[in-house]
């Protein structure tokens, strides 16, 4: 039986759905588990742990809205994850971790051998968290380490912590995918951004997404792009104080380098997992930022053909 994924969204989870997802991550039938802003009790969260633990075909783990909303919630998956080495994507976005709580779950994400993609947004971070997130980020050549980096809406990282990551990102051999969207970062930190980008050979995705940018910023990334070879395919800066002449003409200009290398034999189109993100938050808690609920509330089986194509780079 080929590996499938279950999607609940925002809903209590019976027992019987508890056993039939312990029994899929025992039994290696589920490829992707997502438990979005679901409700269950704590007895049901560590059984679910304890079998993510053994799981060998879980690719994807999706826990976002709250889901882990405890420190004794935390320390069962930190546990869960020393032992699991299939999971590649982690997304916990609306979860009230806390540096207490990163610094929690932080031994077993750096000693994870497969994890790749990470989504901490709004999850109430400081600059302490930064610290270790840049572990996650090896300078060049140390080690693999995350490709994609999730951090919306954390207004609590000061352009100190943002500085720090910037110089992470610059030095890192492997992030492919920066979403900083919804942080207060302004102009300052937007031009220490611009140096990071500069500097790595591997940042194609940028999201400063209402960052309190002014143009400023903008002509500084402009220059950036224009006299400056670099990997990137796509800045956001859509909710900033930025004229729309100035966020085409970079449009403009990552497009012509994008034509340019395809024309040049380049690898064209970028694989990317599946995404476990969420809509980007005004504040934590509004009504803007939540999903609406799904189409279908049941548990979702699928087959296994979902996850393959989504995941094929980093099986690479």
């Amino acid at each position: 039986m080929l590996p499938s994924s279950i999607q609940i969204s925002g809903e209590p989870l019976s027992g019987a759905e508890v056993r039939d997802i312990c029994r899929g991550l025992r039994d290696n039938a589920v490829r992707l588990l997502s438990l979005r802003g679901c409700r269950l009790c704590d007895r049901d969260f560590g059984r679910i742990c304890r079998a993510l633990a053994g799981a060998t075909s879980l690719a994807q783990l999706n826990l976002n809205l709250g889901v882990v909303s405890s420190p004794s919630r935390i320390k069962q998956l930190a546990e869960a994850l020393r032992t699991n080495r299939s999971i590649q994507s982690l997304f916990l976005h609306g979860s009230p971790l806390t540096d207490a709580g990163l610094a929690l779950l932080n031994p077993a994400l750096a000693l994870h051998p497969a994890l790749v993609a990470l989504d901490l947004g709004d999850c109430m971070l400081g600059d302490e968290a930064i610290n270790l997130i840049c572990g996650l980020l090896p300078p060049d050549g140390a080690k693999s380490g995350l490709k994609e980096l999730t951090l919306s809406a954390n207004p609590g990282i000061t352009p100190k912590g943002w500085s720090r990551l910037a110089i992470a990102v610059a030095h890192s051999s492997q992030v492919r995918v920066l979403n900083l969207d919804y942080n207060p970062l302004g102009d300052h930190v937007a031009g220490m951004l611009a140096v990071a980008v500069a500097s790595s050979r591997t940042l194609e995705v940028l999201d400063l997404e209402g960052t309190g940018l002014t143009n400023q910023s903008a002509q500084t990334l402009l220059d950036m792009v224009e006299n400056y070879p670099t990997a990137l395919r796509s800045l956001v800066l859509a909710e900033n104080s930025i004229s729309p002449e100035l966020q085409q003409q970079i449009c403009d200009l990552l497009s012509e380098g994008e034509e340019e290398e395809e024309v040049a034999g380049g690898t064209g189109d970028t694989q990317e997992w599946e995404r476990g993100r969420e809509p980007a938050a005004h504040a934590r808690g509004s009504s803007s930022w939540m999903c609406p609920a799904d189409a279908s509330s049941q548990m979702v089986l699928m087959t296994s053909g979902l996850g393959d194509s989504l995941l094929a780079e980093t099986e690479m």
